[in-house]
Parts: C-alpha cells; structure tokens; sequence
C-alpha cells in the first residue's frame, strides 16, 4: 500500500471503441498534480492501443504499483468499461498490494454503488488533483477519514468525508502531462471544421457551469476561470511542442458571459496564437459584435446545447433560454459566418410528438452541415434533478436499475417522461432521424456532384481526389 516514500501510480485510460481517440485531458491533469508532488506515473493506454481485460490483468502482474486509479463520466459504455477494468484488476496477483481508486462524473454521486460493483478502495468525489496526492501522501494522515472529498467502505458501512475544497486559483495547476502520453495518436482526433492538415487537441480554460439544467449532473458548484495570459501559455507550448492548428475548449461552458468570451478572444488576437478553434457556447450570449470578435480570433465551430425548440420544455428543463434566444443566437451566429453545433434531445418533461418536430424543423432551418445531426433521448443522470424525479414518479429504482437495466445506450430510452407508449416514442424517434440522415446525405450527394461538374466541365486540376473526411 502507499507510504512516505516516492509513490508508483497507473493510470487507466479506457478504450472508448474509437479509431482515433481524444486526449483524456482529466487524466494529464492528475498525472501532472501527482508528478508535481514528487510521485511516479504510467499511463495504461486502453484507448490507443485497444488492449484486452487479460492484457491489463498480465500488464498488473507483470509490473509494481502502489495506486491504479481509474475515471469514468456517467455513459453506458464507460459503466460498462469500468466493470470490465475492475474484474481485470481485482484478478491481478498483486492486488492486495495497490490502492485502487475511482473518480469522475459516474461515481460521484453514488459511490457507494460504485464501490461495490468495482471492489475499488476508494472514490474521490469531486475534483481529483489534490485529493490523488492526498491519497499518496497517506502517512500524513492517521486515518483515511482524515481526507477530504473521498468515499471508502469501513466494516461494511460507507464513510464519506468532508467534501474537498474547489481549487480556486485554477492557474495553480500544472498543466497536463503530455508527455506520458501518445500525442501523435490524439493529435489527429476530429473535431467540427477541420482541415486535413490540422493537429488538434484540447484545451480546459474553465471549470463549471453558472446553470442548473435538470438532465445535468455537476460535480462542482459554480464556474471557475483561468486567467487568458495562463491559456494563451498552454496554448503557445501546445504549438510549439507539437504543432497543434486546431484547438477545442473542453469547458463545460465556454461562453459563459460576454464580458469572458470578450477577453478570451482578445487574448488570443493579442497573442498572435494565429489558431483555429471551437468551443461549446450559449445562445443568450451570442451577440452579433462578441460573434464576430469570435470569428476574429480563429473560431470555427460553437456547439449550442439547444435541448428544444419548445417554450414549455425549456422552461422544464431550467434551460434559462426561449426560442427567440435561440432564433436570434442562430441567426447572429450563422451571418458571422460560424459554424452552430444543433444539440436536440427528446423526451424531456412537456415533449410531444409536435415539439419532437420542432426540433427537427429548427436542425433544418439552420444546420450547415459541419456534422451529422441526430436527435436522441434525454438520459436522467443519477446527481440530476431528473433522476431523483424518476425515483420519485416511480419511473426509476435507483441506480443499479438505471445502469443495469433502463441506460443501455444513449440512442434507446431509459426513462419515459412523455405521455407517449415507448412503441410511440421510438417510432416517432426513428421518423425524426431517418429525416435529418436523409437531410445529410442528399447534402453530401449533391456537394459531390457539385464537386464533380467543377473536375470534369471546369477540367479543375486543384482536386486532390475524393477523400473520406
């Protein structure tokens, strides 16, 4: 188990079921927090290489760790990847020998469940960078309990302790470890309006949310900033370590107001960063002068978290939006030139057959076509108001029931809070996303027919060939 000496950590990066994955930014943060404490770190790159269970178990065997510490957010298929990672590293001969620790969005607000269904030691609730190093630096503490912001079972009974302070000078951290990891592989991750030739990679400049969605789970209260100056540093290493082109702002909120939208851009104009980039963005802040300030300074693409096109849904949803904010945010963001993410979710409190197509007809209006848009059903998270309301109406056990057997996948209900028959639902749902595939793909027929007229009557001796983008 840990001690006072130099600490052996393994961090686990799950395989996702993707080609080419995204950095696992929360996972550079706490290697770089433990690295900066003095502490040894490897990363278990599950999701580049695509390793089996008896890959992780034998790799355990094989090598000593004090600490394997695995996060997961709250999906279907990280449920399942966890429990599946937890068997392998429970089978490993050294077990009794490491501390295994769990963290993130999925077992934070439940974590007793979660620690009986993983056999972990541990999770920590919250944010994790001082929490690990609390954990490593065990010796300091004469009991566990002693920690702040983490969960344990003790003689069959669950102990949580005080909830860890919020890091306020996020500008404090370390910036991520890249080092530890595979960067070319992530490097090539897709992101909205790319080009061919960009390196791309995350960025978190912010922490939190000002808003309190009911389908939301938010580990931390409030929102937190770093300061422009210590983004533009991250960023400028970024470039010249390996040539990123292409940023995306991991917040959960990136414009969360004029007045820091406004300075972020400045920050990277001043700069001269001279990147491009996309963030995920807010409707009532998309002003025609902070939209085009935006486009000034290298973005792309602003994913909207839109929900519905229904006054009375959003208002269910505490979205803090109507849809004159939404028309007026799109049309602002589309005359600039900029590229709008349309996230659509059904099945909500109030939803209809009838708001359903108003979803589909808002994604018509203004979808560019950057992505292909579908609409799914809304997913009651355990931590969010619309879980608890589940369990209340009865629609929901608990979360063993949501996970085992409601949370199967995200494109399949797990709650129905419409008056409609889950046969109904699922009709309706079919009907609304074979429109907007088809949508799309007679968009991309007809740009290769358009695409072929400029080769063939133009005789365009640019074309680079027809590529899978």
């Amino acid at each position: 188990m840990v001690g006072w000496f130099q600490v052996r950590v393994l961090l686990i990066a799950y395989d996702n079921g993707a080609q080419v994955s995204e950095f696992p930014l929360g996972l550079g943060y706490l290697a770089s927090s433990l690295q900066t404490a003095g502490h040894e770190v490897k990363i278990y790159n599950q999701d580049v290489y695509h390793y089996s269970p008896e890959h992780l178990t034998q790799y355990l065997d094989n090598n000593y760790f004090d600490m394997v510490g695995l996060g997961v957010t709250a999906g279907y298929w990280q449920y399942k990847k966890l429990k599946e990672i937890s068997q392998s590293v429970n089978n490993s001969k050294h077990r009794g020998h490491f501390l295994y620790v769990l963290g993130g969005h999925g077992p934070s607000p439940e974590p007793e469940y979660f620690l009986n269904i993983s056999h972990a030691d541990v999770v920590v609730v919250g944010e994790g960078e001082r929490t690990i190093v609390d954990l490593c630096d065990e010796n300091k503490h004469e009991l566990m309990s002693e920690i702040d912001g983490i969960a344990f079972i003790q003689d069959g009974k669950l102990i949580t302790t005080k909830p860890r302070e919020l890091i306020k000078d996020l500008d404090s951290l370390s910036l991520p470890a890249w080092k530890l990891f595979p960067i070319d592989h992530y490097v090539l991750s897709p992101f909205p309006n790319m080009k061919h030739i960009d390196r791309t990679f995350p960025v978190l400049a912010s922490r939190g949310c000002i808003y309190k969605c009911s389908f939301c789970y938010r580990m931390c209260p409030g929102i937190r900033f770093r300061s422009p100056k210590n983004v533009m540093k991250e960023i400028q290493q970024l470039k010249d370590r390996y040539h990123i082109s292409y940023i995306f702002f991991y917040d959960e909120l990136f414009m969360a107001s004029v007045k820091r939208t406004t300075e972020m851009c400045n920050a990277i104009i001043e700069s001269k960063l001279d990147i491009r980039w996309g963030c995920d963005g807010r409707l009532n802040f998309a002003k025609p002068d902070v939209l085009q300030l935006m486009k000034k300074a290298g973005c792309v693409f602003i994913n909207y978290g839109i929900e519905s096109y229904d006054n009375n849904v959003l208002k269910n949803m505490h979205k803090n939006l109507t849809t004159d904010l939404i028309d007026k945010g799109l049309d602002a963001t589309r005359q600039q030139g900029l590229s709008p993410g349309l996230n659509i979710i059904f099945g909500n409190k109030g939803d209809s057959i009838q708001t359903l197509q108003k979803g589909i007809q808002l994604i018509q209006k203004y979808n560019d076509y950057s992505q292909m848009r579908t609409i799914r059903p809304v997913s009651p998270y355990p931590g969010s108001e619309l879980y608890y309301d589940a369990i209340k109406e009865g629609k929901l056990k608990g979360i063993a029931d949501f996970y085992e057997n409601k949370h199967t996948n995200s494109d399949l209900l797990s709650v129905n809070f419409t008056n409609l028959t889950d046969e109904q639902f699922y009709t309706a749902l079919f009907s609304a996303n074979k429109t907007l595939i088809k949508d799309y793909l007679d968009h991309q027929y007809q740009g290769y027919i358009d695409v072929m007229r400029k080769i063939y009557n133009e005789k365009d001796a640019s074309f680079r060939g027809f590529r899978h983008t």
